[in-house]
C-alpha cells in the first residue's frame, strides 16, 4: 500500500483477534517512532511497550471500554516528561557530541536556545510542549503501522492511576500521554466495513 491506501485502509479497531505482531514488524514501527520529528530533537518522551499477556490483563480495568486492551497484540504507552531539568539536557548533548564528532563549543548556540526554552516556560507550559511532541510520534507509530498492514487503536481515556502503578510510572518525572493498542482486527468487529467519514477537502483545506 501507498500512504494514502494506508491511511483509508485503517481505523480504530475496536476488538482484534488476537494474534501477535511478527517481531521484524514490531520493531520496524517502533523504530519509526524513534526516528520522529522532535522539537530541538530532545524527545522528551519514551516508550513502554507491554507485550507480557500477565502485564495487559492488569491494564484491563484502568481502560472504560476494555475490548481493545483483552485483545491487542501489543500495548504502547507513551511516556512523556514532566520535569526536563538540566541533567536530562547535558545527557542530550553528550549524546550529540559522541554520534556527531563535534565539541560542546560548537553546539553552544543551540545549548542556549534549549535553556532559553526551559528559562522561560513554566513547569505547566513544558508539561504541555512534552505531552504534545509525544502525538507527534502517535502520529509516526499508526502510519508506520498502517502501512505494515497492522491495525491500531489510540486511547486517551484511562485511569491513570492504575496504569501509573502496574507499569511503575516514576509520577515526579513522566506521566502517560496516550495509548496505542496493535494488532490485528477481528473479523466480527464491524467497524472495519463502516464508511472512513472526513471533512471534505474544500472544508478543511485552505490555500492562501
Amino acid at each position: 500500500m501507498n500512504y494514502l491506501e494506508a491511511l483509508n485502509w485503517r481505523y480504530s479497531v475496536k476488538r482484534f483477534n488476537g494474534n501477535k505482531i511478527p517481531s521484524e514488524k514490531l520493531h520496524s514501527i517502533l523504530e519509526a517512532g524513534r526516528l520522529s520529528v522532535s522539537s530541538l530533537g530532545l524527545q522528551p518522551y519514551h516508550l513502554l511497550v507491554v507485550e507480557n499477556n500477565e502485564t495487559i490483563q492488569k491494564l484491563i480495568p484502568a481502560f472504560y471500554n476494555p475490548s481493545q486492551i483483552s485483545t491487542c497484540s501489543h500495548l504502547i504507552a507513551l511516556v512523556s516528561k514532566t520535569n526536563i531539568n538540566k541533567e536530562y539536557v547535558d545527557n542530550y548533548f553528550s549524546h550529540i557530541i559522541n554520534e556527531r564528532g563535534v565539541t560542546l563549543e560548537q553546539l553552544s548556540a543551540f545549548r542556549n536556545n534549549i535553556n532559553s526554552l526551559l528559562e522561560t516556560q513554566t513547569q505547566k507550559e513544558l508539561e504541555s510542549w512534552s505531552e504534545k511532541q509525544s502525538y507527534i510520534v502517535l502520529g509516526s507509530l499508526i502510519m508506520a503501522a498502517a502501512l505494515e498492514n497492522i491495525d491500531t487503536c489510540p486511547m486517551e481515556g484511562f485511569k491513570s492511576e492504575i496504569i501509573d502503578d502496574v507499569l511503575k510510572i516514576d509520577k515526579e518525572n513522566e506521566k502517560i500521554a496516550v495509548v496505542l493498542a496493535l494488532g490485528y482486527r477481528a473479523e466480527d468487529d464491524n467497524f472495519q466495513n463502516f464508511k472512513k467519514v472526513r471533512k471534505p477537502a474544500d472544508k478543511f483545506i485552505k490555500f492562501l
